[in-house]
Parts: structure tokens; sequence; C-alpha cells
């Protein structure tokens, strides 16, 4: 029962990623991602995803966020919501998303 309490703190939703482009001035090689999160307004992140994806392909995307953890300064850039994944065999972040369209802002259960 304490682990689904834990889980059930974290607020997860979709987002659709709008922009991306390159943080030049991050310590380790990210983007700047801005994602549209339905009625909780368009939010930015820094993600360290750049071996699997090109800024182009991330344009459209549906992702997974994690919007209540606050926001964090990532070399100069507010990191205010947290893009999900996992890493493969290769250790390269692959984007956790939802199989189908949903509504954005949709909460993750």
């Amino acid at each position: 029962m304490e682990a689904l309490h834990a889980f059930q703190t974290l607020d997860l939703r979709i987002g659709r990623i709008l922009k991306a482009e390159p943080h030049e001035k991050a310590r380790k090689p990210s983007y700047k991602l801005w994602i549209d999160l339905g009625p909780l307004g368009i939010k930015q992140s820094s993600a360290q995803i750049t071996e699997l994806y090109r800024p182009e392909d991330l344009v459209g995307r549906l992702v997974v966020c994690a919007v209540n953890l606050g926001t964090r300064s990532i070399a100069g850039f507010p990191s205010e919501v947290l893009v999900l994944g996992a890493k493969d065999a290769e250790g390269r972040v692959v984007l956790l998303t939802v199989e189908r369209e949903v509504p954005l802002g949709e909460k993750v259960f």
C-alpha cells in the first residue's frame, strides 16, 4: 500500500512537444523542450535525450511528464517538468509515451 501512495503523490501527465532545440550551455548534451500540457499550459524541460532523437523528430511527439517536482535551472534554462524515459541496453534514453492519442494534460494513473 505504501508504494501505491508514493506513486499517487507523483503527478504524471501527457504532453506534446511543440519545440525542441539544442541546449548549448548544458554540461551534458541536452535539448530545450517546450511541451503543451493542455490545461496546465506550455511548460519547459531540459532533457538529455540527444543520442536517439534529433530536435526535428521530437516536435509533435506525445511524452509522459512529471509536473509536480518543481522548477530547476539547468544552465540558465528553467526546467519546469521532467520528461520520463528508460535506458536501453546501450544506456541511451528512450522516451516513455502513450500508444495512441489522448487529451493533452491527461493524468497517468
